[in-house]
């Protein structure tokens, strides 16, 4: 299944995209894409519905961020070693993480705000993973089935403020509209292998990233393994996996965004992402 969130922001309703790529109201069915219905149970239950028998949504609505009440937003670092070797840095022994800002959280064809301030605003395709059940100390043997669905996500990411500014990469990923979600949270039934997925991304129609998830340093399962040691997840929790090479600080020289540019991004059976760029506040 293809999951969505439809409407103006904050007044998001889910959804679900047919066959014929329309999008169906389940309002009546689920109250929001969001923790306790993200389980295998609630899963199962929209998966039996006949998305023919579901109001049909008209028009061309807006399209929110594929979850809501994301309680955790998790990313890893370095977790591509051509990624690592453009930013000078050595492939991490074990998984490098951080946390993005729950308020950085935005529609996937949204706007994307540079932050008063910024210099160095960059852009990172990755592949999203939301958690579908608690999971503490989880064995990586077990690890995909505690994973609703994957998405696509945009870490942007602002390289000053992140690296030159002291302390930790927060205060550079955690802007307000700086994680881009969806447009489809795609459940993984029919994702069969998360590690053989392409993603790409373009800035003004000129192709920057190009990869695929099998390059990966530390895979899904191993990821949430890992993390799941360190923190308990829960339902609705965001985890954003690494970027492939190609980001604005590892040109030569480095490139980062301008007001009036667009960004492009997708990930194979995924979807698309659109943004414009702005100035923010």
């Amino acid at each position: 299944m293809k999951l969505l969130r439809y409407g103006e922001p904050g007044a998001e309703r889910p959804g679900l995209l047919d066959a014929g790529g329309r999008i169906r109201d389940l309002r009546d069915i689920v109250p929001d894409i969001a923790g306790p219905f993200l389980s295998d149970e609630s899963l199962d239950r929209l998966r039996a519905l006949d998305p023919e028998r579901l109001p049909l949504v008209e028009g061309t609505p807006r399209i929110g961020a594929c979850v809501n009440a994301i309680g955790k937003f998790i990313c890893v670092g370095l977790n591509y070693a051509d990624h690592a070797a453009e930013t000078g840095k050595a492939p991490p022994e074990e998984p490098v993480l951080f946390m993005k800002a729950t308020s950085a959280v935005c529609g996937p064809n949204d706007a994307v705000e540079i932050p008063r301030g910024s210099v160095k605003t960059d852009w990172e395709v990755e592949l999203g993973v939301v958690i579908g059940r608690r999971a503490k100390h989880v064995p990586q043997a077990d690890a995909l089935d505690y994973v609703a669905g994957y998405c696509v996500v945009n870490d942007v990411s602002e390289r000053a403020f992140q690296s030159e500014r002291g302390g930790q990469w927060t205060k550079g990923k955690s802007a307000d509209t700086f994680g881009p979600l969806g447009p489809w949270l795609v459940t993984r039934d029919q994702v069969p292998d998360p590690q053989a997925l392409g993603l790409w991304l373009e800035v003004d129609d000129t192709r920057r990233q190009t990869g695929t998830t099998a390059r990966m340093i530390f895979g899904v399962a191993e990821l949430v393994s890992y993390i799941s040691g360190f923190m308990t997840l829960h339902p609705g929790d965001v985890i954003a996996t690494g970027t492939p090479p190609g980001v604005g600080l590892g040109q030569k020289p480095p490139v980062f965004l301008r007001p009036g540019q667009t960004m492009r991004l997708g990930i194979d059976g995924l979807g698309e992402q659109h943004q414009a760029v702005i100035q923010g506040e």
